[in-house]
């Protein structure tokens, strides 16, 4: 996953001397390794595309686990967890509360998380509506984590994300991912299982975390195998306190 000098300037279609000038600018993400400096393969399609850069399409390649089996999202819920009562006023000191509640290894660095998140949130809010918002970077980021997890955090309060329908939000799924492929499936995966009633109305109601993950498997189990839809679950709402 790290990119060395040589194949960010293969991927990039540029000379090795530019991607030296634009680390020494500071405007491309790199990481400085044994004195020789790394890329994030995800992180570097992030910075091309929003510079307009043209890529070559091996940056799509993860080139190792091809072969393993997509993660699931239930899988990835059950690893991050389910966290209610979150504190935050606003955007900022929420996604701090949520960063903090991560379970993360303990040398991942949490504040570049937190900086990489909000970076992520100036670009344009992750809230999709309906007071439920996907904070995440467009793709994964350097983190020492082997499998990818997602955390589903409710809010004390529901608070201004500048949601597109103007919503406040209060329901936040964060995604941490060691590669882009799991990344994007996951994220493709929570977009299909947000249409289901049962689940939805399980995460709107603030469900139990059996609740939310029984009906999140029972979603995510017709990507495969589309059935009738299931009755929406009428669970009680979670206290507050």
């Amino acid at each position: 996953m790290k990119l060395t000098v040589r194949d960010a300037a293969r991927l990039l279609f540029v000379s090795e001397k530019s991607i030296y000038r634009w680390i020494k600018q500071g405007v491309i993400p790199a990481y400085q390794v044994n004195e020789q400096y790394r890329f994030n393969r995800a992180e570097l399609l992030e910075w091309a595309t929003s510079r307009k850069i043209q890529v070559s399409p091996e940056i799509f390649v993860e080139g190792q686990n091809t072969e393993s089996p997509p993660p699931t999202l239930a899988g990835a819920l059950r690893d991050g967890g389910v966290h209610y009562r979150i504190c935050g006023a606003d955007k900022a000191s929420a996604l701090h509360s949520i960063v903090d509640i991560l379970r993360l290894p303990e040398e991942v660095d949490r504040s570049f998380l937190y900086q990489v998140l909000m970076a992520r949130e100036a670009l344009g809010s992750t809230g999709i509506g309906g007071g439920i918002a996907i904070p995440h970077v467009r793709n994964p980021i350097v983190l020492h984590v082997t499998k990818p997890m997602v955390t589903l955090c409710f809010l004390e309060k529901p608070i201004d994300f500048g949601a597109l329908d103007g919503q406040p939000v209060d329901i936040l799924f964060t995604f941490i991912s060691p590669t882009v492929r799991a990344h994007l499936q996951l994220l493709s995966r929570l977009a299909f299982v947000l249409r289901d009633a049962a689940f939805k109305s399980a995460v709107l109601q603030y469900a139990s975390r059996d609740e939310i993950l029984n009906s999140l498997q029972s979603a995510e189990s017709r990507i495969l195998a589309p059935q009738q839809p299931t009755p929406a679950d009428h669970s009680q709402v979670a206290p507050c306190g």
